[in-house]
């Protein structure tokens, strides 16, 4: 594992709350006018209780001019980074195929 992999991925609602809100001057309220959600799942996007889905990728990706993958890309590392955390014991009881002899 490297040592990049040992530090939990920034979560999508926490790169909005530190940077993209405040860069932007917008608060939970307003972000979710905008997007057409409620403030709710605003508010549970921006404290980490909830995750982006391509929907609000999307969404994300029109207002603030970048691109839906780049919200889901912080997501599925964030994703794969907590199974791996919740499942490491199991999955390190795996063992890969050998490959066959040619």
């Amino acid at each position: 594992m490297s040592a990049k992999a040992k530090r939990r991925p920034t979560h999508p609602g926490e790169l909005l709350r530190e940077e993209t809100l405040p860069a932007a001057g917008l608060t939970q309220s307003e972000l979710a006018a905008r997007l057409g959600i409620s403030r709710r799942a605003v508010n549970d996007l921006v404290h980490e209780r909830r995750g982006v889905n391509p929907d609000l990728a999307h969404r994300l990706s029109r207002l603030f001019n970048t691109t839906p993958e780049f919200w889901l890309r912080l997501q599925q590392a964030l994703d794969i980074w907590e199974t791996l955390q919740a499942n490491r014991q199991e999955y390190d009881r795996l063992k890969p195929l050998r490959e066959r002899a040619a």
